[in-house]
């Protein structure tokens, strides 16, 4: 069975005012709907990041993929490989928008078709996606409620308020996390932090902890605290932390944070990759390692990562990006078939809108905080073309073709500097 047409779409979203610590999310968030057509009819789903330099790659194997056998990983990577090594090298994107790095231009490519080929695998057999990573271990998956301080609506006024309102203090957080939970039903809520005075964030902590007695607690400044300020947050909260988020940049920061608070130390920032994962080995720098896919290299490497941190007894997770249906369940089969999930995942879902959603039927359900997976062959969902091509007809009218936060936070404060660390 060989690859007939691959069709890659941009789309854009509506995205909420989430402050965070490069700035704020700007009005609308970007994807790209990837679709593998094989020749006995099958079309197989992939989702990705639609930033300018990740929608380049994308579109730039459109062709060379046809031919391709759709059970023929390692001839994929090669074509990546071989087509990506002809193109001009990638500026680097935001900070917080990983796909766009420089170094992810390849593994990110690489995944995006790789979801879409075991998709339409696991559809010509006729089971679940799960069954090709080797099985579920378990047949729902457990999240998190993943709370941000924000303001009502943005500066752009581009559209009405979206209906979570204002949080700016650790009452509005509250008020964030109970409709979320109430909405969802999570069992741990993950806090975005390294938006606002380090103390604004610690009572916030604080606030849940007292609002949710014994529900697991994470905060997240994205390496926008010194080491000093993360070690004196570490003294206020030690008893109240599930793990501790990416507190410091660099791997060196976070070896000394760790010998500093003993508190285990998680990131999706600073092991990206294998190299990354050597070094921190070395250092003790991290203790759990929230994966992610669309970066890691495809849910095959993210599996090898999984093993990795069995043999050295690393805690392990997955962090989350602005993303729809497609990516979820990806995640969510994906988590399914990894014994080793040691801690709820991240997910931006909550946020988006019902009528923003690409996939047949809305929205995915979280229940009981989790995300089921069912009989249904590969990913388990439908595309919803008519919302796909609305979504393609707002990217084209809107100006945004790379994700900047800091950018737009210039909007509100026009001396808005991305230096790191802030507090």
């Amino acid at each position: 069975m060989k690859i007939k047409r691959v069709t890659v779409t941009p789309i854009a979203f509506r995205d909420p005012p989430l402050l965070n610590a490069s700035g704020i999310h700007e009005p609308y968030a970007l994807r790209s709907i990837i679709e593998v057509e094989a020749d006995n009819g099958v079309i197989g789903l992939g989702e990705s990041y639609g930033d300018a330099p990740v929608l380049a790659a994308l579109l730039a194997l459109r062709e060379p993929l046809v031919g391709l056998s759709i059970f023929d990983l390692n001839g994929l990577e090669t074509r990546v490989r071989a087509i990506l090594s002809t193109l001009p090298p990638p500026e680097a994107g935001a900070e917080l928008a990983p796909g766009s790095h420089p170094s992810k231009q390849i593994p990110n490519a690489y995944s995006a078709f790789e979801v879409a080929l075991l998709d339409a695998q696991a559809r010509t057999i006729g089971v679940p996606l799960v069954e090709l990573l080797g099985g579920a271990v378990r047949d729902k998956v457990p999240f998190s409620a993943y709370l941000f301080f924000k303001y009502a609506a943005h500066i752009d006024d581009c559209y009405p308020p979206d209906p979570w309102g204002e949080a700016i203090d650790p009452a509005g957080i509250v008020a964030q996390a109970k409709r979320m939970i109430d909405a969802h039903g999570f069992e741990s809520i993950k806090l975005k932090a390294g938006a606002l005075e380090p103390e604004v964030e610690c009572a916030a902590i604080v606030a849940l902890s007292e609002a949710f007695p014994g529900l697991p607690l994470r905060i997240d400044p994205n390496g926008n605290w010194s080491l000093e300020t993360a070690v004196n947050c570490a003294d206020q909260l030690y008893e109240m932390l599930e793990y501790y988020e990416d507190p410091v940049p660099g791997l060196q920061g976070m070896a000394d944070l760790h010998r500093r608070t003993g508190l285990p130390l998680a990131t999706n920032m600073v092991v990206t990759d294998f190299d990354e994962l050597r070094q921190s080995l070395s250092l003790d720098s991290v203790q759990i390692v929230l994966s992610d896919h669309h970066y890691w290299g495809g849910l095959r490497r993210t599996q090898m990562l999984a093993q990795m941190c069995e043999v050295f007894g690393l805690g392990l997770s997955m962090h989350s990006n602005s993303h729809l249906g497609i990516s979820l369940m990806a995640m969510t089969h994906l988590a399914a078939a990894t014994p080793r999930l040691s801690y709820a995942c991240d997910t931006h879902y909550p946020w988006v809108e019902e009528e923003d959603e690409v996939i047949v039927g809305g929205k995915v359900p979280i229940i009981g905080g989790c995300v089921a997976i069912t009989d249904a062959p590969g990913l388990g969902v439908e595309l919803d073309r008519d919302m796909v091509a609305a979504l393609h007809d707002l990217y084209r009218t809107i100006d945004i073709r790379s994700r900047d936060d800091a950018r737009q936070m210039r909007k509100y404060r026009p001396d808005w500097s991305t230096k790191k660390p802030r507090f």
